[in-house]
């Protein structure tokens, strides 16, 4: 790989629908590699969901070998069950990576958006249109969920943040790191057993590693 080339992954998380968005840096152009959803409605069990994540994460970083990634972070709205579904499935990603060894990086979506198209309040029309426009896209490539157009957001706006000093971004270099600065996020598992301690398993191995 060329000493100027880097490759960041940006994911979307969600317990539905996942994006995730892979962009390779040159220098200080940017070009697209691969964007999709990891589609997990038909999967009733939420704790197989975030075993899917984990998978699917892994195998992307596996195929694509990110040097960097770039997350999402979790929306604050109002209803708290569906925050605290979120940020399990971001901490499963981020654990992913972590078990990669892959550095971490944690936007809000206002910085995304502000990012991208100067506005904290645009739609996700509108800052798809934009990554369209940036990175050159075809409209028969522009994917059918903006989950995708939305990671791919993330993964942008870390390498437009690339050469700045300061950033607002949070940062995880271990899944201790992780759980120390996110405690809530990871309480009230409870006794786990089948496929949630197969997945609790897989995620306490990062901290081994």
């Amino acid at each position: 790989m060329n000493k100027t080339e880097k490759i960041i992954l940006g994911i979307d998380p969600g317990t539905n629908v996942m994006g995730y968005g892979v962009i390779r840096v040159l220098g200080n152009k940017a070009e697209l590699v691969v964007m999709g959803v990891v589609d997990m409605r038909r999967e009733k069990d939420p704790y197989l969901r975030l075993g899917k994540i984990f998978e699917r994460v892994t195998g992307i970083i596996d195929a694509y070998l990110p040097d960097e990634m770039a997350i999402e972070a979790p929306f604050f709205g109002k209803n708290v069950q569906s925050m605290l579904k979120l940020g399990r499935a971001q901490g499963v990603a981020i654990a992913a990576a972590i078990h990669h060894s892959v550095p971490i990086h944690e936007y809000a979506p206002l910085k995304i958006k502000m990012a991208i198209t100067g506005q904290g309040q645009a739609s996700k029309e509108q800052v798809a249109a934009m990554l369209q426009r940036m990175l050159r896209i075809k409209d028969e490539d522009m994917p059918k969920f903006m989950d995708a157009t939305d990671a791919l957001g993330a993964a942008y706006c870390h390498f437009l943040q690339m050469g700045r000093p300061e950033t607002d971004a949070k940062h995880y270099s271990s899944w201790k790191d992780f759980a120390t600065k996110n405690q809530s996020r990871i309480e009230g598992k409870g006794d786990l057993t089948g496929p949630k301690a197969q997945l609790l398993a897989a995620m306490n191995r990062t901290t081994h590693k």
